[in-house]
């Protein structure tokens, strides 16, 4: 068959690279991820040969996505890190039986952080008539891009664009379509612009399968007195919150009087009870007090009826992952330190939400295998949520797929204490567990999304598939400090 995308099969289907999410700078890769990309690209080569097939062909069968884990796990024994892998029985590189066995699955996928940027809104307006934003990044230079004027490659960023990495290149059932920072005048997606995307893939039948949040920044006026609207308007159905944001640079706690407990309190009041809270990813050393999770612990005490979903699991790009302790309250361990010391157990309203963590531990077995473990752990595995931060990683299947062969090796699992991930484990994180906050019934959603024009639309597809493998965010400094010059200085 003839690929529109990469036809000379140049791009992994499993991306170990520096992307960010926009929120913070992209970290260049280490040298176990640059060898594990090395050894998967000799072993696509190497593959293909013996399979009779050219290299882009193997890439979009499972049998490619299979060899290139297998190559991550034999570059990471290389330098000594085995506290993870990905089981995948040898012969997956080369036997399609045996790469599905492991890489495909029927579970039902709830991400509950995805983004969108829309390429054509009222930010535009604020640039000089020659500025290109985005030209740099990776895929500007998709095969929707070819138009008729200077700024037709932003339509590789646009609704078409989020419709095929999410719903036709994955396996993904529904997403919450999520919000950046950003002052009331600023902001990169609006509400309404964000009601346009639901509206495209509603279109398709699609309803159900796109939900909105509504962004809420209380310590910026006007935020909480537009909360009404967002609800009685737009349906949203959480609100997403920064506590290290803030409109002249300054973050929040959840327990200020004056900020946090006001939105608490609304939030409540309107009946829409979800509140996903950013967590990690300091926006510079000005926000970083408020990256932490110490006020986690209280509120969730405090407002029992509320949910609180705490986007990155409190993750600090960068950082190594290890055991709980106590005595660290950073990165993963703050989250876990709060919800310790607030005595609040398994089946809380706490739960740990693993967008951009999953995507930059996926470099680090070890780290991996102490991030998810001590998670899992402390939190329960009924509260650790799937969020994959797409699109700006392009299409999330290669998230999904790294996923389902993820295993915590043995020794880590006596030493530490840490679950075996079970696939009953990987199901319920991957969709079930965010059922419970957002009140939905899974037999009512399956019933729903299961012959929707989505579904026929991605099963037609998958007969000739032609994933692009690209990511959308910045790789550089350069990119990543464009990135804050085209939204306003505002992370994504």
């Amino acid at each position: 068959m003839r690929f529109v995308h990469d036809p000379d099969g140049t791009r992994l289907p499993i991306k170990l690279d520096s992307t960010s999410n926009g929120e913070f700078v992209p970290i260049p890769l280490d040298e176990g991820s640059k060898l594990a990309n090395h050894l998967a690209q000799e072993a696509a080569t190497e593959n293909a040969r013996r399979l009779g097939m050219s290299r882009r062909q193997l890439l979009v069968s499972t049998c490619g996505a299979a060899g290139t884990l297998l190559a991550f796990n034999a570059a990471r024994a290389a330098t000594g890190l085995t506290g993870g892998f990905f089981d995948l029985p040898a012969e997956a590189a080369v036997d399609e039986a045996a790469a599905r066995s492991v890489l495909e699955g029927n579970e039902f996928i709830f991400d509950v952080q995805g983004h969108f940027v829309n390429p054509t809104g009222a930010w535009l307006d604020r640039l000089p008539e020659e500025a290109r934003p985005l030209s740099s990044f990776e895929n500007a230079g998709c095969a929707l891009g070819v138009g008729e004027n200077d700024r037709s490659y932003l339509k590789c960023f646009g609704p078409d664009a989020f419709v095929q990495d999410v719903f036709m290149d994955s396996d993904t059932d529904l997403m919450v379509l999520s919000f950046v920072p950003s002052t009331r005048e600023g902001e990169p997606l609006t509400i309404e612009e964000a009601a346009a995307a639901r509206a495209i893939v509603d279109e398709l039948d699609g309803t159900h399968r796109l939900y909105l949040h509504g962004r809420v920044n209380p310590n910026q006026k006007g935020d909480i007195e537009d909360m009404q609207r967002l609800r009685d308007e737009f349906g949203v159905v959480a609100w997403k919150t920064y506590t290290q944001w803030g409109p002249e640079g300054k973050g929040y706690w959840l327990t200020d009087e004056d900020t946090g407990i006001p939105f608490l309190e609304k939030a409540s009041e309107l009946g829409v009870k979800i509140i996903t809270v950013h967590k990690g990813i300091p926006f510079g050393r000005q926000s970083y007090e408020h990256s932490l999770c110490d006020d986690i612990g209280p509120v969730a005490r405090r407002y029992p009826d509320l949910k609180f979903l705490i986007y990155h699991s409190g993750f600090v790009p960068g950082q190594a992952e290890g055991p709980y302790d106590p005595e660290h309250n950073d990165g993963i361990d703050s989250l876990i330190k709060t919800v310790v010391e607030n005595d609040i157990g398994h089946h809380s309203n706490v739960y740990a939400e693993l967008g951009s963590t999953w995507r930059f531990l996926m470099r680090d077995p070890d780290s991996a295998a102490h991030g998810l473990g001590k998670l899992i752990k402390h939190l329960g595995e009924d509260n650790v949520l799937w969020g994959t931060d797409s699109i700006w990683y392009g299409s999330p299947q290669d998230q999904i797929q790294a996923f389902r062969a993820f295993q915590i090796s043995e020794e880590y699992r006596e030493r530490y204490g840490y679950p075996e991930i079970t696939p009953a484990i990987k199901r319920k994180i991957f969709g079930l567990n965010a059922l419970k906050p957002y009140e939905v019934d899974e037999a009512i959603v399956r019933e729903l999304v299961g012959d929707d024009r989505v579904a026929r639309a991605r099963e037609q597809y998958r007969q000739h598939p032609d994933p692009h493998y690209r990511t959308n965010g910045p790789k550089s400094r350069r990119e990543f400090f464009n990135l804050m010059r085209w939204t306003g200085g505002q992370a994504a």
